[in-house]
């Protein structure tokens, strides 16, 4: 177990390639010209930004 103590770098960089190979497989299998063409349709955009400034915090002139 004493090398483990010395080399545990190695074993995290051994497992960071093994994540980084299973991620490319998997985004090597996604179809992005199906995904385009049956994409979902998004909601209207509801932009309420209008509404949190009603109220005026300046001093009105005369």
């Amino acid at each position: 177990m004493e090398w483990v103590k010395e080399y545990w770098w190695i074993i995290v960089i051994l497992l960071l390639v093994g994540v980084l190979v299973n991620v490319y497989k998997d985004l090597k299998r996604i179809d992005h010209k199906k995904y385009m063409a049956n994409k979902p349709d998004l909601p209207p955009h509801r932009d309420f930004n209008d509404k949190w400034d009603d109220e005026d915090d300046w001093p009105k002139k005369k």
